[in-house]
């Protein structure tokens, strides 16, 4: 019997997957879930599970993320929506992958291959081609982002809203904060949307006009309606938005915006 954590941002997901799974009681004991990335890599190596179902894409970290920051490593089931990802070999570097919403025919073929790895002790050769992929992932990712920033080709920021998949214009985002574990993207009008960035990966992959001004926080400069000197050396970032938000420099950032604005 595999000990088994479900690891999906979405609880409706985890909710059809655990009544799915609940047909196979022989082979899955379910002892957790979690919600995020973050809160699966602790999970994980608090319970050390036989197995896991991931998601890829989550707030916080991505599961090739999560997976790549584990000392411990689980055999490994994805399951998504997004199925681009399918161009991987998934099969020889997992156990399996599941493509959203998971059909009951394809979870009993991938129940058939957990039967079949049962009874194997050794797990290094998959574990060691999965941290391969990881490592290539890392790599492409690498070489995108690089080419991303030569390039500026970004022109919006995906968001999840219930079951669609909403684009930004970056010319509407007024700022993102970081709010313990998420980040939110704030438009122009005033709407918030939660991202599956964190904070560093988004100043990497932004134009320069969004600049960083505190660990928590990245303004977009073109909408930056006044600044204000605020204590020891920092900044009220004041935004032309339709709150009017203010935004407090950090101390070791307020040298971006003076860069910027020529101060």
């Amino acid at each position: 019997m595999f000990k088994t954590i479900l690891i999906d941002d979405e609880p409706l997901a985890i909710s059809r997957l655990k009544r799915l799974l609940s047909h196979y009681s022989s082979i899955i004991n379910i002892i957790d879930e979690a919600h995020n990335g973050q809160e699966g890599l602790e999970k994980i190596e608090a319970h050390k599970p036989d197995l896991i179902f991931l998601d890829i894409e989550m707030p916080l970290m991505t599961g090739f993320e999560m997976l790549a920051s584990l000392s411990y490593m689980p055999k490994v089931i994805f399951s998504t929506a997004y199925d681009q990802y399918a161009i991987r070999a998934f099969e020889e570097n997992s156990v399996d992958y599941l493509l959203k919403p998971i059909e009951t025919e394809r979870l009993e073929k991938t129940i058939e291959k957990l039967k079949k790895l049962e009874d194997k002790k050794d797990d290094s050769s998959l574990n060691a081609n999965l941290l391969q992929l990881l490592e290539q992932f890392k790599v492409k990712e690498d070489v995108q982002s690089a080419s991303a920033q030569k390039q500026k080709v970004a022109h919006s920021i995906s968001v999840k809203s219930g079951e669609r998949i909403l684009f930004i214009p970056l010319t509407e985002i007024s700022y993102f904060e970081a709010e313990d574990k998420y980040v939110f993207l704030n438009t122009v009008d005033g709407k918030q949307y939660l991202t599956n960035y964190t904070i560093s990966s988004l100043e990497e992959k932004l134009p320069d006009n969004f600049v960083r001004v505190s660990r928590a926080s990245i303004v977009n400069s073109f909408l930056i309606k006044e600044l204000q000197k605020y204590f020891n050396g920092k900044f009220l970032v004041l935004m032309r938005d339709s709150k009017g938000t203010k935004i407090e420099t950090g101390s070791t950032y307020g040298d971006n915006l003076k860069r910027l604005m020529e101060i």
